[in-house]
This record gives C-alpha cells, structure tokens and sequence, in this order.
C-alpha cells in the first residue's frame, strides 16, 4: 500500500511513518517547497503522479488543501485520514466529549481545526476524523507533553498541574497504531483516539507517572486548580491503547 502521508517533519509524522512501514506500506512525504499546498495545480499534479492507495493528512495548512486531498481520495475511492484534535471542543460545555457533540472551540486553533474538519468530510464524506489529544513520547521534543513539561522546569523551576484538569492523552505509538488501523480496516467518520478516556486520571496524577515513567526527579509538580475541564474524548476507548497499560498511574499518593 502507497501511503501520502503529510506532516512526515512534525511531531507526530515521524511515529507514524515508522508504524506504517513496519506495516510495509510505502511511504511518500510531502515536500512543500516542491508542492507548495496551495498552489491547487501543482497538489493536483503532485498526487496524480503519485496515485496513493490512501492519504493521511497529519500537516498544518489551510482547509483549502485539505479539501483538495480529501476531493482526490473521495473521487479514487481510496481512504482519507484527516488527524484532528481534542481542542474542537471548549471546556465549556464540559466533558467527556462524544465524537457527535457541538464543537464549542473558542481560541484560534480549535476553530481552525473545525474549518478543516468541515472541508474534508464536505469534500469527502466518507473520510476518517481522527481526534486525539495532547502526545507522551520519550524523545523529548516538538509538541509533546515530556518536552513541554521539561521547558517548564527549566523555565519557572516547577511543573505546574491541574487536579482539576482531565486531559486527552496519549502515546505517539499508540496513536500510530491506531491511524493505520484505521486505514487499513477503511473506517469512515470521526473517530476518538484517547488513552485517558476509560482511565479518567487527573493532570496532575498524570505528571507524577510520566516524572516516574522517564526518570524526570529534579521536577517539582505544583499541584494547582488553574484549569478545570474533563477534556477526554469519549466513545472509542477501545480503538487506542489505555493509558494504565503504558504508565505507573497506581501507588502515586505523593503529589508533589
């Protein structure tokens, strides 16, 4: 299986690619400054030349481009992922949040991601939205919840966490995973990849695991009430590995 998978130098990317090839797909990137996306010529050229078997659109960019990949997959009946986030949906109203609720998004990445969303499933109905929420990973770089909280260590001399925050999470592993099998089974429709849905563990407990799980001592978890929001995507818990089976969540009765 030929594979486009956009975003191949973000965060996730990179985990993905790898789960796919050992999957034995074949790999193709998106080179921007080859295929500028917004250049609809040269996107429409790009993938002609390339005839995928299915496009996994992980990539900032427009609602624009994600709508022509989405209006290619849609018209050579290959499959179309769409990666998403859990920040469709405000904290108010509160969660757990079902794949078919209101998207309430209020900051400017939420409802750009809402745009998206929008242009895929209107260019494509029968694509997969995949909504996943803040990435564990042990290389402690790009957007990931190890790097930010290293950077704030660093910076303030504490890890601030909410007790009262319940945050979608998961490892780019299991995300991984759980994308390619969404491609191969050739899902349809939204769908929500987080590991804390069935567990339910507060920020603050979650920080104490991973300061366990990756040997993070010198942090000083300040335990807060800053943030309030039961942020879990609810209703596939079991598409995505819990996060009880990936982190020593048990026996944490220090807090600090």
């Amino acid at each position: 299986m030929r594979i486009v998978i956009t975003g191949l130098n973000g965060t996730v990317g990179p985990k993905v690619a790898r789960v796919f090839r050992g999957q034995g797909a074949d790999v193709v990137g998106w080179d921007r400054s080859e295929v500028p996306p917004d250049d609809r010529n040269a996107v429409a050229k790009y993938i002609e030349r390339t005839r995928p078997d299915a496009i996994c659109h992980l990539a900032m960019g427009s609602e624009a481009w994600a709508g022509v990949l989405a209006r290619y997959a849609a018209a050579n009946d290959i499959p179309f992922l769409f990666a998403s986030t859990a920040m469709v949906f405000d904290a108010s109203p509160d969660g757990p949040h079902r794949p078919g609720d209101r998207r309430t998004a209020k900051d400017d990445y939420g409802r750009y991601k809402i745009r998206c969303e929008d242009a895929v499933l209107e260019n494509h109905p029968g694509a997969i939205v995949a909504r996943f929420g803040w990435q564990i990973d042990s290389d402690a770089v790009g957007n990931n919840m190890l790097a930010h909280l290293d950077q704030q260590q660093s910076r303030d001399g504490n890890v601030q966490a909410s007790r009262r925050w319940i945050p979608a999470c998961s490892f780019m592993d299991d995300t991984a995973v759980s994308l390619w099998a969404l491609i191969a089974g050739r899902e349809r429709g939204v769908f929500h990849l987080d590991s804390n849905a069935r567990d339910a563990w507060t920020f603050d407990r979650i920080a104490l695991a991973v300061r366990r799980r990756f040997g993070r001592e010198r942090w000083a978890i300040e335990v807060t009430e800053s943030y309030t929001h039961d942020q879990r995507l609810g209703g596939h818990e079991n598409r995505i590995t819990s996060l009880s089976d990936r982190l020593p969540l048990q026996g944490l009765g220090d807090r600090s």
